[in-house]
């Protein structure tokens, strides 16, 4: 069995480093981070995750515009994404929903938490 890829793309590096350290040890799961939305966007294209967590608040571009580069591209159109952001007001769940992600996560959460949504999205896409 392959390892899932996941690719968190937040920049907080510190949360980065903890999310993918603990990912790792709990689960089978090989794990990439970029630290921008357009390093990001470039690391979806490169790294082809299986899912990406995707924070909204970032410099430059933000979160949602990534979603919105992620479903436009053809190359990564059918990226499984879960916002994974501090912010938790309606508006930008909408937002979100209304860009195709998958889950909306609100920060903080704990590893075992995190694995179930991710396995339970992955499930629900069909990958396995």
């Amino acid at each position: 069995m392959t390892k899932k890829k996941i690719l968190i793309i937040d920049d907080e590096t510190d949360f980065c480093k903890l999310v993918k350290r603990n990912l790792e040890l709990i689960s089978d799961y090989e794990v990439s981070i970029a630290g921008d939305g357009k390093k990001g966007f470039k690391s979806a294209k490169e790294f082809k995750p299986h899912l990406i967590l995707l924070d909204i608040m970032m410099p430059g571009i933000d979160g949602l515009e990534v979603l919105k580069k992620l479903k436009a591209d053809s190359e990564t159109t059918s990226s499984v994404v879960i916002m994974l952001t501090a912010r938790g007001d309606d508006e930008l769940k909408i937002k979100a929903a209304q860009s195709y992600c998958e889950d909306y996560i609100t920060k903080p959460i704990d590893a075992p938490e995190l694995k179930i949504k991710i396995e339970e999205t992955l499930k629900r896409n069909g990958i396995k």
